[in-house]
């Protein structure tokens, strides 16, 4: 992967820039130190890693538009960054802009049980959000593994999943507003505490825009009821093929699980030794399935997902006898990526989604093309929805490695695109996927996408350098403005 080369110029004006910026967030607001700037070199894609130029750490929405309102008239550019658990690059620092970090905007503003939503500040991680309504009997449903650490803000920026998006779907319909703020320091107010908002969606416009469109400085969420009745069922299979097609089976038969989560033996292993959550290590692909609401609507949907499953020859089945164990189950599995790290010296993890019919035969590939390029691989994926997350092996201290593991991973993201699905489920693009966009889209698709982030970014100052392969000035792609909420284009041909 190429990285951008950073502006000499820029580099050279450090002191002045770090002095400016201390001017609009003063105390310890920003860091200059070289050895203070190492945490912030990388996100979660740790084979990459760049020294900012500075970080900045504001504390209100007035700081934020300040900076990025003297970035924007300095030339300077500037990374949005939460938690830093991007797996994708999202957060990667430039060694010529600055960081924008979130983390102190980490309080729960407002719970408003009555209209069932939660404002929210940015840096607050997702599980806090949960934390903060279990006791009135409500929770946050998106739940990435990650959830203990990654932050809302990032879950927007990404559209975040989790293993129980299945049923209650992803980040962007789970969001009913955000206060955003523009590279201008335009602060826009999208959507609200209503289900719908009049206009343009521009909320789903900036959810998994990546910080390539502004920075967010507020969320509100929907909260929903915690489920009557929650139950979890460990099916194991002598095949990936049998595991595969139960899943399509248990969807056909009209169950909508709230999680419906498959990994495969070398997964498996890792998981229950790291965490004895009591998975069959002998068996070669594991299902996790959970099923909510009212205690009869479980009991007998459970009864149906265990005929189906014997039906395909699973040869183990097991269901959840209470909270304790069923949160058992799901520990093993929100484990895993961490387990694999104790199997390997390091991993490379892939986000690809497919139509859930074609997870046979892509499991099979991905088996062939480990053996291909003799790299080892853990599955590890949101089943339900066809969101892959392959786990790479390799050791980054042996030559070639990354390198094999990075070939390796892009050939199961054009494996994805060639049946039918799509380069990222929930990661982002960011610089891990940006040279592979042109698999998926055509000139014609990312210049209509270039023109968006021109409309809020013209001078395309604000997370440069990721999603896009090529990134065209906005003059050759036809003036487009943002302002006060309402996006305008240039006129379109009538066809």
């Amino acid at each position: 992967m190429k990285m951008p080369v950073p502006d000499a110029a820029l580099i050279a004006r450090k002191a002045e820039i770090v002095r400016a910026l201390k001017k609009l967030v003063p105390g310890e607001g920003v860091i200059g130190d070289p050895g203070a700037l190492i945490p912030y070199e990388s996100d979660g894609l740790s084979a990459y890693r760049q020294t900012p130029l500075a970080v900045v750490l504001p504390e209100t929405t007035g700081q934020v538009a300040a900076v990025l309102a003297w970035c924007q008239a300095n030339g300077v550019k500037v990374v949005p960054r939460g938690a830093g658990t991007s797996l994708s690059g999202g957060a990667l620092p430039l060694t010529d802009g600055v960081v924008l970090g979130m983390a102190k905007f980490n309080r729960i503003l407002e719970v408003d049980l009555a209209n069932r939503c939660a404002v929210v500040q940015p840096g607050v991680t997702n599980l806090a959000i949960s934390e903060a309504v279990r006791a009135d009997g409500f929770y946050y449903a998106p739940d990435p593994s990650s959830q203990i650490a990654c932050t809302i803000g990032g879950n927007v920026a990404e559209n975040s999943g989790g293993v129980h998006c299945l049923k209650y779907g992803l980040t962007t319909n789970n969001l009913l507003g955000v206060e955003i703020v523009t590279m201008a320091g335009e602060v826009l107010r999208l959507g609200g505490r209503g289900y719908d908002a009049a206009g343009y969606d521009l909320l789903g416009l900036v959810t998994g825009s990546e910080g390539l469109l502004g920075v967010i400085t507020q969320v509100t969420v929907r909260l929903l009821p915690t489920p009557q009745t929650a139950r979890a069922l460990l099916l194991g299979f002598p095949s990936v093929e049998a595991a595969g097609a139960t899943v399509g089976d248990i969807i056909a038969a009209g169950i909508i699980p709230a999680g419906l989560e498959m990994m495969d033996r070398p997964a498996i292993a890792a998981a229950e030794a790291f965490v004895h959550a009591g998975y069959p290590t002998d068996a070669e692909a594991l299902l996790i399935v959970e099923l909510d609401g009212p205690e009869a609507e479980c009991a007998e949907l459970a009864g149906h997902v265990r005929a189906i499953a014997k039906a395909r020859g699973a040869d183990f089945i097991r269901v959840s006898r209470d909270e304790a164990e069923r949160l058992t189950f799901w520990a093993g599995r929100k484990a895993a990526f961490p387990a694999v790290g104790r199997i390997s010296p390091d991993y490379y993890c892939m986000d690809g989604t497919i139509p859930r019919r074609q997870l046979p035969h892509v499991l099979t590939r991905i088996h062939e093309m480990s053996r291909d390029y003799g790299l080892g691989v853990a599955n590890v994926f949101h089943a339900g929805d066809g969101n892959l997350h392959p786990l790479i092996l390799y050791d980054a201290d042996k030559p070639g490695e990354l390198e094999r593991a990075e070939a390796f991973g892009a050939d199961i993201l054009r494996l994805c695109v060639a049946v039918g699905g799509v380069l990222t489920g929930e990661h982002g693009v960011g610089v891990e996927k940006r040279d592979l966009m042109g698999e998926m889209f055509d000139e014609t698709d990312l210049a209509c996408q270039q023109r968006v982030k021109c409309a809020f970014d013209p001078g395309l100052l604000l997370n440069p350098g990721k999603m896009f392969p090529v990134l065209h000035r906005c003059a050759e792609l036809g003036r487009v403005h943002v302002h006060r909420g309402k996006i305008a284009f240039p006129e379109l041909p009538r066809f």
